[in-house]
């Protein structure tokens, strides 16, 4: 009985625990202003997807639309990881934020107005994604840096846990708010909507109160001191000998790289299910797009309830296999029976796998370098991103969306296999 008192009390006091990073007054603000946002860009990710497989009825475009979309990590990310180690990184995202709502809403106008009604016209949707794309892709690192500035220390992992319950509560809310908001007031709506919620983050960011330290993380040393390209240069290259000098950060970046290119294209090919081979509508799509971050709010949950907790290696190798195992599951799913629970897990087990890596990271590189480092975290799943993304569609156009989206899957859990086998380091960590 007091063995079994005990396991409870731990327990109960584990759940409690849960929420602790959320006593920070800044990272409080931060998670809401971001959950809101949040939820406004899924929504328009939905609708997005939506309208460009309305006008072109292509699994080709959805995957330029995505690519678009990414391909401006492929320049930005980088150099923004040492803006994030050398600039304000508040000012940095508030800037970002500003350009990303503007885009929306500029997008908003062009379909309200009927400017974008035709196949012909994807091409704004397209620019329009680009440039949310290099605001994103701005502001990563600095998103990314900036939790260890909200919080104490030793609530670092709570506090990335949380962020991640953020981000995939808001894949739950967007896509349900989309599925509503498209048959009330219209894909333009909900690119409006989208517009709006960004108000959420700018808000939150403008009264949260930054470290104030000289040296501080995201507080330059000497305010005002110009960065030339020579220095550029020079502090990128010094991020990339911290990263060949370590090998475990080294291993944990490979491992996104590959998880991210052959397991991220999932969501690019779920409209396709839902419209080509389900016979869904709107509310069919955001059904899927829902489920998937529904089980990425679970593993969370779990994440966050689990704490600081030993083994996180096994715990990446394995939640990366069960991805893998996951998406090939529900691209051969013989109905929408099998294939949502299905779906299901794919989201628990991706954000189990990114949340996890994302820890490890952290916990692993030093303050200077955490900008850089973050950003070439964030630059192997943006920058594989608008390649997995183009070459999925393509195949999915030829060979179909169902072997295309098992063939990705199947790639994911041997290369989880094969890594786990060949790096005992990585499996102790």
């Amino acid at each position: 009985m007091a063995a079994a008192g005990g396991d409870a009390g731990r327990r109960a006091g584990r759940a409690g625990e849960m929420f602790r990073a959320l006593s920070h007054r800044n990272f409080r603000l931060f998670w809401a202003g971001a959950f809101l946002s949040n939820s406004g860009t899924w929504m328009q990710t939905v609708a997005q997807s939506w309208l460009v497989l309305q006008l072109t009825n292509s699994a080709f475009w959805l995957g330029v639309d995505t690519f678009a979309a990414t391909v401006p990590g492929l320049l930005l990310t980088l150099p923004a990881g040492v803006f994030a180690d050398q600039l304000d990184r508040k000012r940095l995202l508030l800037l970002a934020q500003v350009g990303a709502g503007a885009s929306a809403l500029t997008l908003a106008a062009l379909v309200r107005a009927g400017v974008v009604g035709e196949a012909a016209d994807v091409w704004m949707i397209l620019l329009l994604s680009f440039v949310t794309g290099c605001c994103f892709s701005v502001a990563g690192p600095s998103y990314q840096a900036i939790t260890v500035d909200l919080v104490e220390r030793h609530d670092l992992a709570n506090a990335i846990a949380l962020s991640s319950v953020q981000f995939h509560f808001s894949r739950v809310v967007g896509p349900l708010l989309a599925g509503l908001a498209m048959g009330l007031v219209g894909v333009a709506g909900c690119f409006l909507l989208n517009g709006l919620s960004f108000v959420a983050i700018i808000v939150a960011l403008s009264l949260v109160r930054m470290p104030a330290r000289p040296g501080a993380p995201g507080v330059p040393a000497k305010a005002g001191s110009p960065k030339g390209v020579r220095s550029l240069l020079r502090d990128l290259a010094g991020g990339f000998r911290y990263m060949r000098g370590h090998q475990m950060v080294r291993l944990l970046l490979v491992c996104s790289t590959a998880v991210s290119l052959f397991g991220a294209p999932y969501l690019v090919l779920v409209p396709l299910f839902a419209k080509n081979i389900y016979g869904w509508g709107e509310a069919g799509l955001s059904l899927l797009m829902g489920t998937a971050g529904a089980g990425a709010l679970a593993g969370s949950l779990m994440l966050a309830y689990l704490g600081d907790f030993r083994r996180k290696g096994w715990f990446a190798l394995a939640s990366s296999f069960a991805g893998g195992a996951s998406i090939v599951g529900f691209g051969t799913a013989s109905s929408p029976a099998l294939a949502v629970p299905l779906l299901f897990c794919v989201g628990f087990t991706m954000v189990s796998f990114f949340a996890v890596s994302n820890t490890l990271l952290q916990q692993l590189v030093s303050d200077e370098m955490r900008g850089r480092v973050m950003s070439m975290w964030i630059l192997t799943f943006i920058g594989t991103m608008p390649v997995g993304s183009f070459l999925a569609g393509a195949a999915a156009e030829r060979f179909g969306p169902q072997p295309t989206l098992a063939a990705c899957g199947l790639v994911v859990a041997l290369f989880a296999v094969v890594t786990g086998a060949l790096n005992p380091r990585l499996r102790g960590l």
